[in-house]
């Protein structure tokens, strides 16, 4: 889940212009009279205090012409998904004020994702596919960052994660291109066969990436998404506001608190429930959240599901899991892992999670039994049992 920043409004501080010290006739003729008798010349009356001689009440604290704590938020469409960024009024920025900010967090993800997308032939993604076997091609430190990573979870996962599964091709059709078609089991084996994240190679002194084989491709689909979430919270940061959300699709970072103190709430989709519905809440501060589920892009046909999260050791969908939320301390590192622990399921899937620092995990199985890892054990409350189905 923009462009440019309004300036900070003005505020008009009134202050009173201190009154004047002064005499009434009366007391200035009581005071000439004393002076009479003691001399007889009187001198001349005491000049009058100055203006600067006499303290100004302090001002009183200017008041915002806005309200303050005010809810803020923008929709769009970008990588695929629906992104949402939202935060609140402060004293020092109104709605227009927070907007600005929220859209140029909303620039920088469709930025990224003119860098990573597979849907144009000028994304540098696009020109290292159509370079496979021939060219290393030269990349922006973003997408570098993010290829990196993806093999850093490869090596990590036993190759569960792979950003190769697109050398698959289109045999499977779950995006824009949705069709609840179940390929040909050969074809799939054969294309299985191209995937391979150990075939990519990174160079980061000349900054390029290179595929070794003709054959292979890459997508950064199932990790981008976080990445661009963290770029879009550091943005959103670094212009002035402390408490925040940044959301595309399933992956979410969270900032500081609500304007009441209290810490903002996610909730854990249930895999089967009705659209909105959850089976588990936790608050949330300063760390991100990512959910993989096989509900979103889907198919059911003869009485199997399909979805788009596949097992590269397989070519077909993975069958361990229904739902996997990572905790993490930043979005791409929670996208990174969710498919692999999807993947791998419950026991290795969690082990995985509890070898990387600052990471947690709910994990929906394949018998809809719920599992939870130490570090969110007693910070995730469960609301309700995932609702049975296929």
């Amino acid at each position: 889940m923009a462009h440019g920043v309004v300036p900070h409004p003005r505020y008009n501080c009134g202050m009173r212009t201190p009154r004047m010290p002064h005499f009434t006739m009366a007391r200035l003729g009581v005071a000439l009279s004393a002076l009479l008798m003691g001399c007889s010349a009187p001198p001349p009356p005491a000049p009058a205090p100055s203006p600067s001689a006499v303290e100004p009440p302090p001002a009183a604290p200017a008041k915002p012409k806005h309200r303050v704590g005010e809810r803020v938020q923008i929709v769009e469409k970008a990588m695929g998904t629906r992104v949402v960024l939202a935060s609140y009024t402060t004293e020092a920025m109104d709605r227009a004020a927070v907007t600005a900010v929220l859209e140029a967090g909303l620039a920088e993800i469709q930025r990224l994702e003119t860098l990573m997308t597979t849907w144009s032939e000028d994304s540098e993604v696009s020109r290292i596919n159509q370079a496979a076997g021939k060219d290393a091609i030269a990349v922006s430190p973003e997408t570098m960052e993010v290829i990196t990573k993806s093999l850093w979870i490869a090596k990590r996962s036993e190759g569960t994660f792979d950003i190769t599964f697109a050398s698959m091709g289109k045999l499977w059709r779950f995006d824009e291109d949705r069709v609840a078609l179940v390929p040909d089991a050969d074809a799939l084996e054969t294309a299985r066969k191209r995937i391979d994240w150990t075939k990519i190679r990174v160079d980061p002194t000349a900054k390029t990436v290179m595929l070794d084989h003709p054959d292979s491709k890459i997508s950064l689909g199932g990790i981008a998404k976080g990445y661009a979430v963290d770029r879009a919270a550091a943005i959103v940061r670094a212009r002035g506001l402390d408490t925040f959300y940044a959301q595309a699709g399933g992956d979410l970072y969270v900032e500081g608190t609500k304007p009441n103190g209290k810490p903002w709430t996610v909730g854990v989709r249930d895999p089967r429930g009705k659209e909105g519905a959850v089976f588990a809440v936790l608050p949330i501060t300063n760390h991100a959240f990512s959910t993989a589920g096989d509900y979103e892009r889907a198919f059911i046909k003869d009485g199997k599901r399909y979805h788009h999260i596949i097992d590269p050791r397989t070519g077909y969908p993975a069958t361990e899991s229904r739902s996997v939320t990572v905790w993490a301390k930043d979005a791409l590192t929670a996208d990174a892992i969710d498919d692999a622990v999807f993947i791998l399921g419950p026991k290795k899937g969690l082990a995985l999670v509890e070898s990387i620092d600052d990471c947690g995990a709910v994990i929906v199985d394949k018998d809809n039994k719920v599992y939870v890892s130490s570090r969110l054990r007693g910070v995730v409350k469960l609301v309700g049992k995932p609702t049975p189905g296929i």
